[in-house]
């Protein structure tokens, strides 16, 4: 093969590989049942004018399953953390004690559990349409090399490659989500 169609290979692969983690990205903000640092991953305070991460002001543990605990940095941020835990809207009701926030984390119901499964596969989908972008893209480059005098021999086992590539991506999406849903469904 042509270093041109190495290129397109690599840089579709890499494109389909940056889908798989933004998926599981998503899927940590999508809480299961017991408590994580990773449901306030989404939460941003204004920190002396700027919009920052919740954990580089506090820092978060999760002492049970339906606790969490949120200890500032610094104290005059307790209520400013407070706010955003609130204006977030993730369904949480923080607990101010003077020290700490102690969120406590509810256990879900059947609807809210199947909703999580529809967000879940919403997501998935997502990423799929994004690896069959990263396909679509390919083969576009693909045929302009052709165009450009590259065998077609070359470029029709370069598409074939392609399209391998996209299976397997999407064969790990459905994977991922396999889990994610027995994870949300579990009570």
């Amino acid at each position: 093969m042509t270093e041109e169609i190495e290129f397109i290979l690599d840089s579709t692969q890499e494109s389909m590989a940056g889908s798989i983690e933004h998926l599981e990205k998503a899927f940590l903000n999508i809480r299961a049942g017991k408590a994580s640092p990773a449901m306030l991953g989404s939460v941003f305070v204004d920190y002396y004018g700027s919009s920052t991460p919740l954990t580089q002001v506090a820092k978060i543990s999760v002492p049970d399953a339906r606790t969490i605990t949120l200890q500032p940095f610094e104290k005059n941020m307790l209520h400013t953390i407070e706010k955003a835990i609130m204006i977030a809207n993730l369904g949480f009701n923080p607990m101010n004690n003077g020290d700490l926030i102690i969120i406590s984390v509810p256990p879900l119901t059947e609807d809210r559990r199947r909703e999580l499964a529809k967000q879940a596969k919403a997501e998935a989908e997502d990423a799929k349409i994004s690896i069959r972008n990263a396909r679509k893209d390919a083969n576009t480059e693909i045929k302009k090399q052709e165009k450009d005098g590259t065998s077609e021999d070359i470029c029709k086992s370069a598409e074939e490659e392609v399209q391998t590539l996209t299976n397997s991506f999407i064969k790990k999406i459905d994977e991922h989500l396999v889990i994610k849903e027995a994870e949300i469904m579990k009570v």
